[in-house]
């Protein structure tokens, strides 16, 4: 007995990330959808730790999102989804942080207002950010993964090695590199 064109958009909301990316690669809209409805709140919430800007952090999801839909065939092992998007959406946001420093001429700045924190706060604020991206983006990409996955996306060690098909003893060292090459690197700004 076949599901019923009604009930099918319920099934795809318990559908394991395998069977929504063959489906969305295939180019159902709906099972992209639902894929969207699962992790852009976590994307969300990494590009605004990344960025720190508000109105820098919906066009970068969105553009992770965009980017997603077109090489999602091209994704390799459909049940890490979750951290393929990550990494999109980290690249899309270290992508803006670079434009941010290339371009940073007060002509391309919108005016602030005074309710908020005032410029040199803002500054450092921008500086911290643009440096905390550069040293993820220095890591090496597994590293770069565990610590995404850990401290933006509160996984638990287990989930990390679950999501990256690693043992949870390679996770536990690949955070230990990661969390002491960020200590260091950021230790100016403590």
């Amino acid at each position: 007995m076949s599901a019923s064109p009604a009930s099918e958009p319920t099934a795809l909301l318990h559908a394991d990330d395998r069977t929504l990316v063959g489906r969305a690669a295939d180019g159902d809209l709906r099972a992209y959808a639902v894929l969207i409805a699962r992790y852009q709140p976590m994307m969300t919430a990494y590009a605004r730790k990344l960025l720190g800007r508000t109105d820098e952090v919906d066009d970068a999801v969105q553009e992770s999102l965009i980017a997603a839909w077109t090489r999602l065939a091209d994704l390799e092992d459909p049940t890490m989804v979750r951290g393929w998007l990550m990494r999109i959406v980290s690249n899309k946001s270290i992508d803006r942080i670079r434009r941010r420093h290339d371009h940073d001429d007060l002509d391309h700045h919108p005016q602030r207002t005074v309710s908020g924190p005032g410029p040199e706060t803002q500054a450092i604020a921008r500086s911290r950010e643009t440096a905390l991206a550069q040293v993820l983006s220095a890591l090496p990409p597994q590293q770069r993964q565990c610590w995404t996955l850990k401290e933006i996306g509160d996984y638990s060690y287990q989930q990390i090695a679950t999501e990256l098909g690693l043992p949870l003893s390679t996770v536990r060292g690949l955070l230990s590199r990661a969390r002491r090459t960020v200590t260091q690197e950021m230790e100016q700004w403590r």
